[in-house]
């Protein structure tokens, strides 16, 4: 089966900011390939480069190194077959929420009220049936993210890039819009690459999981299959056996580079 987004040999280098005329590589030899409807999570140090490959996925960034593939044809300029879920607010401020979930439908020229039709649609498939005339400042956080979602969504994307999506919620919100994902995800069956600081939140969402090393010069040193039976409740899930299996697995790989990432960032203060 051709993959939906493959990355092969992606290296990265940039100037550095501290060495005037020094260069530092941030991921090295990436080779990473996401199936259709697969959902797949990259997960490692800060720091290590997760959100440059997706960067470079999304075609906002040109490696230095490497080529990128979309169902088999070489990437040039965006990844318009991809939808991009940032990690921090993407919303316009003078936007209402319905105006927000539909802008990306305007930029495409879709009529207005087919465009609005289908943003009252997706407010409602995330919960916010009734909140469409509401600016961000008006929604909670969690709002703000299934306002985000939305947004994403209703281009029907055939890969989905997210970034660190509900970092910023509580455990309880997070663990909802986590539910929330995997039962979108699951009726259309898109692929995913999903980058998380969060290990628990990797294993309980994905078919597979990533691991980076610690920067510089990142490069994926481990790739786990999660075999746990779907659908899943992200919350009742963690308390499964196989589930603390695939944590300590996944950790034992993980651990060391963590601590790395953390000594290096001790130095760099």
């Amino acid at each position: 089966m051709t993959p939906a987004l493959s990355l092969h040999n992606i290296t990265c280098t940039f100037v550095s900011r501290d060495a005037p005329g020094a260069r530092y590589t941030a991921v090295r030899d990436v080779t990473l390939a996401v199936a259709p409807g697969e959902f797949v999570s990259v997960v490692g140090p800060t720091g290590c480069g997760k959100s440059t490959l997706l960067n470079v996925a999304a075609g906002l960034l040109a490696p230095s190194a490497g080529s990128v593939h979309v169902f088999g044809e070489p990437l040039a300029g965006i990844n318009t077959r991809a939808g991009y879920m940032f990690q921090s607010e993407a919303l316009m401020p003078w936007r209402t929420a319905l105006d927000n979930v539909i802008a990306g439908l305007q930029f495409r020229g879709v009529p207005d009220a087919e465009a609005r039709r289908q943003g009252e649609e997706w407010l409602k498939r995330v919960g916010l049936g009734g909140f469409g005339d509401r600016y961000p400042h008006q929604l909670s956080g969690g709002m703000r993210k299934r306002t985000s979602l939305a947004q994403t969504l209703v281009l029907d994307p055939d890969i989905i890039l997210m970034d660190e999506p509900f970092s910023a919620l509580d455990i309880q919100t997070r663990q909802l819009m986590e539910n929330e994902v995997l039962e979108l995800w699951a009726a259309k069956r898109k692929a995913v690459l999903f980058i998380t600081h969060d290990l628990d939140e990797a294993i309980a969402m994905s078919d597979r999981v990533v691991v980076l090393s610690a920067g510089p010069a990142s490069h994926p040193i481990g790739e786990f299959t999660i075999d746990l039976p779907r659908p899943r409740d992200v919350a009742e899930v963690r308390v499964a056996p196989r589930f603390i299996e695939l944590h300590k697995a996944i950790w034992g790989v993980l651990r060391e580079e963590v601590l790395k990432g953390y000594e290096q960032q001790k130095r760099a203060a």
